[in-house]
């Protein structure tokens, strides 16, 4: 007889032996027991977790006849009666599964509805499993909605599906939905020990970790990686072997690593990482690795009393994971588990998928949290220490009330029309660490000859803010001060008063027929682009029988490519001249004049609206004004 593979042969048979689906199974049997049972149902879960199974078992549940054959409708299934072993071997007759991803077309599911007009042949329902349903189309979901939602009595509808997004609203609400969800590592982990005790294989216990984690909540996945690993290892599963099969990476370098980042060490991180490479680990599955590792690193440093838990007793990697917890502060260790979740993303795109995984690790040592505040406490103390060294170098108040402040960089030299004050001599200077001054100061305590300082206790802690003081103490040095005007001021000349004075171009003989010639160039789209913003922004300063001489502003216009199709054009319209062009300030050119037209333009429209007579009783009567921007010329 040929060999039976493992996800075959341990295919649970009934509810009961269902395993991380409790939530599915428990409203199933209560439906099956209480006889209120759905004429269609839809399970949704990834690969691997059981649709297809429990659509069997609900399928024996519904035509089980008991081994004396009086039995009816229940959740426990003899497994003994014909329909039962029918079921199971996959002839039953009234049991028929169409797999939608091959038989996708409405054809297939029109001959499959056909057979819904007869009762069932040997059981008490005809069921209909319907495996992938979001793989049919539009028209095959529109052919069975009807009996879909109003089916004979004896018949139940079975739909699985992975992706339920893609299933119509119109189906999803004819059937009661259940979510197979994935199952966890310790799930899984349980199960592959009872199935190797059954089958008398002997196995490691973390080698089976190793396969439970690998499986990804899939159980079909679990039990297929269980059978390649029991032939890599010639009938036993050891740690060595799985995790060379599964190329993952031994997490003693996990810890090595994570120890190393959380040291600052970047030698041993950067050698660790070459040793993987040598080894030939796979990048991701370190990264994969360090993330488990990390996020129980994190878990128990928020919930310091999980390390005591019975999980915890009986993983072997929970010693060293805690010890890194208390190794590594928690925001470096959030900070970590974040670079290398997006750090897997990286990999296929660096040329060297080991150079990316050196590049996330060293990152963190790029960005350690613990620098960052280091930093910012050291520039924290310096400043106190700057302070408290300043402190009892304070000035002794002189009569004047009003010390000057000085500026640490020299001032700015005041214009010649206005004579410098001298300095009162009494007036202290306020010393500042950081500067240089230009000149020797003398001593704060030092009064000039023939004078005598008053000593006054200044409060300790007094406004540094400068006092007013009469003009007799000190003279102040005007300076003069731009004030930039305000942002409507600009654009409200009436409501000011005010109009710039309109300056128009010189007129002249080139000026003029450059202008004629741009305007006919442009006008008959002629030059486009940086062409014609080359003749537009140009003046033309001279002309000869076959040269012509331009001026620009701005160098970038001057473009061969520009230059030449502006030449181009000139010789089509009778110009036949070369042009040259030089750099330099521009009064006529075609671009001022239009800018001049246009701004004529605006004024005479605006005061047409000032002068008239309407505007000004409005202006004059209610305070009207007019809103800037908001005139312009018909």
């Amino acid at each position: 007889m040929s060999y039976l593979v493992l996800a075959r042969k341990f295919r649970p048979k009934t509810f009961a032996e269902m395993v991380g689906q409790g939530h599915v199974v428990q409203a199933l049997e209560n439906a099956l027991t209480t006889q209120r049972l759905h004429h269609a149902y839809l399970f949704t879960g990834t690969r691997g977790v059981g649709k297809t199974t429990v659509s069997r078992i609900l399928a024996k549940s519904l035509n089980c006849q008991g081994p004396d054959g009086q039995g009816g409708i229940t959740a426990t299934p003899c497994g003994v009666c014909q329909a039962c072993r029918d079921i199971d071997s996959g002839r039953f007759v009234d049991y028929t599964e169409l797999d939608a991803a091959s038989n996708r077309g409405v054809d297939e599911v029109q001959s499959l509805l056909e057979q819904a007009v007869y009762k069932p042949v040997q059981g008490r329902f005809k069921v209909f499993m319907i495996d992938e349903v979001h793989m049919l189309t539009n028209t095959a979901f529109n052919a069975m909605l009807k009996t879909l939602e109003e089916p004979p009595e004896y018949l139940k509808f079975v739909l699985a599906t992975t992706d339920p997004q893609k299933v119509p609203v119109t189906v999803l609400s004819r059937c009661l939905q259940f979510n197979l969800r994935p199952m966890a590592p310790e799930t899984v982990l349980e199960h592959l020990t009872s199935v190797l005790q059954t089958e008398q294989v002997p196995a490691e216990q973390q080698a089976l970790r190793l396969l439970a984690r690998a499986a990804r909540g899939s159980m079909r996945d679990a039990l297929s990686l269980t059978d390649q690993a029991i032939a890599f290892g010639n009938g036993e599963l050891l740690e060595t072997g799985v995790r060379q099969m599964l190329g993952s990476v031994d997490r003693g370098h996990v810890f090595k690593l994570i120890e190393a980042l959380a040291q600052g060490d970047g030698k041993t991180v950067v050698e660790t990482s070459e040793a993987l490479r040598v080894d030939g680990m796979s990048a991701a599955s370190t990264l994969e690795e360090m993330t488990a590792v990390l996020q129980a690193m994190a878990v128990l440093q928020a919930v310091p009393s999980r390390a005591e838990s019975a999980d915890s007793a009986t993983d072997p990697d929970a010693a060293d994971t805690a010890r890194l917890a208390t190794l590594m502060p928690a925001d470096e260790t959030q900070l970590l588990y974040s670079l290398c979740l997006h750090g897997r993303g990286e990999l296929g795109l660096a040329p060297d998928e080991y150079a990316a995984l050196t590049m996330v690790l060293l990152r963190l040592l790029a960005f350690k949290p613990s620098n960052a505040a280091a930093a910012t406490a050291s520039t924290e103390k310096k400043t106190l220490n700057e302070a408290a060294a300043a402190a009892p170098r304070a000035p002794v108040a002189a009569p004047a009330p009003a010390p000057v402040a000085v500026t640490p960089k020299p001032p700015v030299q005041a214009p010649a029309a206005v004579a410098p004050a001298p300095v009162a001599p009494a007036a202290p200077v306020a010393p500042i660490a950081s500067a240089a001054p230009s000149a020797p100061t003398p001593p704060l305590n030092q009064a000039p000859a023939g004078q005598r300082l008053a000593v006054v206790d200044e409060p300790r802690h007094a406004d540094p803010r400068p006092t007013p003081t009469d003009s007799t103490s000190a003279k102040v040095v005007g300076v003069p001060i731009r004030v930039q005007p305000p942002p409507g001021a600009r654009d409200e000349p009436h409501a000011q008063g005010q109009r710039a004075p309109f300056v128009p171009i010189p007129p002249s003989e080139d000026g003029d027929f450059w202008y004629a010639t741009v305007t006919q160039l442009v006008a008959s789209e002629a030059i486009a682009a940086l062409a014609r913003e080359l003749a537009l922004q140009s003046q033309l300063v001279g002309r000869d029988t076959d040269q012509w001489m331009l001026r620009i502003e701005r160098e970038t216009l001057n473009q061969p490519s520009s230059r030449e199709k502006l030449t181009a054009a000139l010789n089509n319209i009778g110009h036949d001249v070369k042009l040259s062009i030089e750099i330099g300030s521009v009064v006529d050119s075609p671009a001022r004049r239009n800018k001049h037209a246009a701004e004529e333009r605006q004024r005479v429209a605006e005061d047409a609206i000032l002068s008239d007579p309407e505007v000004q009783a409005l202006m004059r009567d209610f305070d009207a004004k007019i809103v800037p921007g908001t005139l312009k010329p018909v």
